[in-house]
């Protein structure tokens, strides 16, 4: 559904459009993040037992496209920024090539981020760790109480950034919106829905308290409580996305209304 947003768009428009590029990069990664979780949802949910090696990649792919979402949404938002505060500066600063270089320190500042756990793990067990089979849990591949730590660290930081980055854009644009633009007003809102994605992203650092209060306070089993976590802070978010930047979006949604056109015209011919 989330390629059918961007599908009937002429190529000029999505390759030589920042925004657009950043858009289908998001959209790409939250696929991958959604499948990814949802087979170690699965597994988990049906206590499936697999080798570590073959868990262990998908951990890491899971948790990069992870940590890929908020810093992606946090670049989108300042590239809303620049369009409404700075907009003889917009054609300079969000080139294409700087674009894709955004899209690359994105990868790498998820990734350097979450290989040292496979490298502690690596130097702190026994070569047949990974030949063993376990649920597919990131406590099982990476046990040390430190890297749990690290990853605390990392994700508070990642969320003190991520949140200014929303606040500070969303503020200035919000002094321009004064000014009665209709474009400014817009960019506002798309920045407000990026704020609340984000805070759906976030809540994945505080999990285990989350599926505490639901246990709880809803008197919901741990499954049912895990499972009611899963909808609500990983769909959720991820399909916020093409809400985001596809049906609001005037260029999107004129291409999504002539593609429907076509579709119904060749189904009512047949």
């Amino acid at each position: 559904m989330k390629l059918k947003l961007f599908s009937p768009l002429d190529p000029q428009i999505l390759y030589l459009n920042p925004r657009y590029i950043l858009f289908i990069h998001l959209i790409l990664n939250d696929m991958i993040q959604v499948m990814l979780s949802i087979i170690l949802f699965l597994m988990s949910y049906n206590r499936h037992k697999i080798r570590f090696s073959i868990c262990c990649i998908i951990i890491l792919f899971t948790h990069f496209t992870s940590e890929n979402t908020p810093l992606n949404v946090g670049c989108m938002s300042i590239e809303c920024y620049i369009a409404v505060c700075l907009p003889l500066h917009h054609s300079r600063i969000c080139t294409i090539k700087k674009t894709l270089i955004l899209i690359g320190l994105i990868w790498v500042t998820s990734t350097s981020s979450v290989l040292p756990d496979l490298f502690v793990t690596l130097a702190t067990q026994p070569l047949d760790f990974f030949h063993y089979s376990r649920v597919c849990h990131k406590t099982n591949i990476f046990p040390s109480p430190v890297l749990m730590k690290k990853s605390s660290i990392i994700h508070s930081v990642f969320l003190v950034i991520v949140w200014f980055t929303i606040f500070y854009t969303y503020f200035r644009i919000l002094f321009t919106a004064r000014a009665a633009s209709k474009d400014s007003k817009k960019a506002r809102n798309t920045i407000i829905l990026h704020g609340f994605q984000v805070l759906l992203c976030m809540t994945t650092y505080v999990r285990p308290q989350l599926v505490d209060v639901g246990h709880r306070w809803f008197l919901l089993s741990y499954f049912d409580s895990l499972f009611a976590y899963y909808i609500i802070m990983h769909i959720l978010p991820r399909s916020l996305s093409p809400i985001i930047y596809g049906v609001r979006d005037e260029t999107f949604r004129k291409f999504l209304k002539k593609n429907m056109c076509k579709c119904r015209f060749t189904k009512n011919k047949r």
